[in-house]
């Protein structure tokens, strides 16, 4: 039914430009006729038969761009809390327990969000809504690290970690929005947390294979304690799986809906919202409505927001909108990390594209589709990233660039390479002292091997710098990383 919705709205679309050939085509698309001659009449006529499916239709996409995080971080949660399939790449853990990669991630992991190969993950879902839990992490000498917390909308809200709480052993208590009270000597408060569930993205720098171990080592000595278990020795903390089970359209068109209904109600949204849900309550959108008590029309408008929302969401990531250009280069805006009220940036470039995203002063990634022509880059294509000797990526921490396929994963390659930087190992300089990154399918000429970034041998493929604790001049884009050039 979804589909359905998706090839109507479609098809809408393209009679609003053309009604004379989309009603042609019709005649030979029986199954869309009646929706689609629904859709086009008010085009030809003037006339509005069902403007409570037409208001309904407009107000559902609002709602979709508004409510995607929620919906998305509803299907995460349970699919890393109650459905094990890979615990070594894939987190898989208890509420309020750590998950750690054992290995850096790889092709295997295929859960989206352009994932990095440069650190080991720690990822945690943790429910605030009884009381505050204490992260505690060991010494960490001079190595990179992060805890990104990270609201459910996708809003960063703090941090813990080399730049923010310095690199000595330390316990930090994430506190719920409603909790009030008192915290134990050494324990240091963070700021609140907007949402009584939090994800926390923990990262560690891995400089190698045979580096792994000892970071390993410093994730087990991780810590998230509740608060009444804190300074127990011995105490165990309990292994819950209990979050709620999110509904699928294929099993449900109305399912989208109704998790996001159920999200607000568990999660609910900032007071000054409220003018916009009171205007949602009308379609039966809001924390814990009943979505299958609206009419009919309203009912099939809402499958058909669901339908087009994330292509829509997928078509704004794509566009560049939310970004500088240089080059490009998509550099994102301050606010990136916390878009707030920003509601489709939000939806899109923090939570589709990457499940959250990192404050600038944190890290910044530089996405890039193009070449140096404007040509989206082509899976037979050839290309070279070029660094002049004294222009390479400017960072307190360190730099990546990695490939990804269309569904922002990392694309398999038989050399099992999935990016290359600076701590990447037999990198060749030029002659003048810079430095020149290969991007192609096929392995290049003898002498360049050290140098290759394996692309995407079918579809689209899109390249992200990372560059962790950044310098100022990236923040603002005044250091402008070169064009992508196509060389075959």
């Amino acid at each position: 039914m979804a589909d359905a919705a998706i090839t109507v709205a479609r098809a809408a679309g393209s009679a609003a430009l053309h009604p004379k050939s989309t009603i042609d085509r019709a005649r030979h698309l029986p199954e869309i006729v009646p929706a689609l001659g629904q859709a086009v009449k008010p085009i030809l006529t003037g006339r509005m038969d069902d403007w409570r499916g037409e208001y309904a239709y407009t107000l559902g996409e609002q709602a979709f761009v508004y409510g995607f995080p929620y919906i998305y971080n509803a299907q995460l949660r349970h699919d890393w809390v109650t459905q094990p399939r890979n615990p070594s790449t894939v987190p898989y853990a208890p509420v309020n327990h750590f998950w750690h990669a054992e290995r850096l991630l790889d092709a295997t992991y295929r859960d989206g969000g352009c994932p990095n190969s440069d650190t080991l993950y720690s990822v945690a879902w943790v429910n605030l809504g009884s009381e505050p839990v204490v992260l505690s992490h060991p010494d960490m000498g001079d190595r990179y690290f992060t805890f990104e917390l990270v609201g459910i909308t996708s809003d960063n809200f703090d941090y813990v970690g080399q730049r923010t709480t310095g690199s000595g052993a330390g316990s930090f208590a994430l506190v719920g929005p409603g909790w009030q009270g008192t915290l134990p000597a050494g324990v240091r408060r963070l700021k609140k947390a907007p949402s009584p569930w939090v994800l926390v993205l923990g990262r560690t720098l891995v400089s190698g294979p045979d580096d792994v171990p000892p970071v390993r080592e410093l994730q087990e000595q991780y810590r998230l304690t509740p608060l009444s278990l804190f300074g127990k020795p011995d105490a165990k903390v309990p292994e819950s799986r209990d979050v709620l089970t999110p509904i699928p359209a294929a099993e449900d068109p109305l399912g989208p809906w109704k998790t996001l209904n159920a999200m607000l109600a568990e999660n609910p949204p900032p007071a000054h919202h409220d003018v916009l849900l009171r205007q949602f309550a009308q379609i039966g959108i809001g924390p814990g409505l009943d979505v299958e008590a609206q009419p009919d029309a309203v009912k099939r408008s809402l499958i058909r927001a669901a339908g087009v929302g994330v292509p829509l969401l997928k078509q704004q990531i794509l566009s560049g909108d939310w970004a500088h250009v240089v080059h490009g280069w998509r550099y994102p805006p301050p606010q990136m990390g916390r878009f707030g009220d920003d509601f489709l940036k939000r939806a899109a470039d923090q939570s589709l594209i990457g499940v959250a995203a990192n404050d600038p002063a944190e890290a910044v990634y530089l996405l890039n589709f193009d070449d140096a022509d404007g040509n989206k880059l082509a899976s037979e294509g050839r290309y070279e990233l070029h660094f002049p000797g004294d222009a390479l990526p400017p960072v307190d921490a360190f730099w990546s660039l990695t490939a990804y396929g269309e569904d922002m994963n990392l694309i398999p390659n038989p050399a099992g390479r999935y990016s290359v930087g600076d701590r990447s190992a037999g990198l060749q300089r030029d002659a003048d002292g810079g430095l020149t990154i290969h991007l192609q399918s096929e392995q290049p000429d003898p002498g360049k091997e050290a140098n290759w970034l394996p692309t995407a041998k079918d579809g689209t493929w899109f390249v992200a710098l990372r560059m962790y604790r950044p310098r100022p001049e990236v923040i603002d884009a005044t250091w402008e990383c070169p064009a992508l050039t196509r060389v075959a």
